[in-house]
């Protein structure tokens, strides 16, 4: 097996469970709470929106530059916690909205993104991600 060159490297720690902080050592501090309660802070699921949404539409500023295109488009995650057949579950919905193109475009530019981001990639076997651009948000 060949060895991967790291490119960037980062650890998240969370010492806390769902209530507390979670922390980058000398960087970001995250107040965590349940998602089911009415406390202040962040939960997993709103993390994981983040982190696909960001990833996601810098993936597709890069499809729009390499393109000579102004970078116009938006991506919107919808994190769903459900009680499944194994356990908690999340169901992610993203969706994609790029109006400085046609729709066929942007459907073409999602399913590269798709295959280029890499929250996108480490998603994409799971049956609970799907992806869609939209006309409109």
């Amino acid at each position: 097996m060949v060895e991967k060159k790291a490119l960037y490297e980062t650890e998240a720690v969370n010492q806390d469970g769902l209530n507390g902080h979670a922390f980058i050592e000398n960087g970001l501090k995250l107040e965590i709470s349940n998602p089911r309660s009415e406390a202040s802070g962040t939960n997993p699921e709103q993390l994981l929106g983040l982190s696909l949404s960001t990833c996601m539409n810098a993936t597709l500023q890069a499809i729009e530059r390499d393109r000579g295109l102004k970078h116009t488009s938006e991506v919107r995650v919808k994190v769903t916690m459900v009680k499944g057949s194994a356990g908690l579950e999340f169901l992610v919905k993203a969706r994609v909205y790029i109006p400085s193109v046609d729709l066929e475009t942007a459907e073409r530019f999602v399913k590269l993104a798709e295959k280029r981001c890499p929250v996108s990639k480490l998603l994409s076997n799971s049956g609970n991600y799907s992806i869609e651009a939209v006309e409109h948000f």
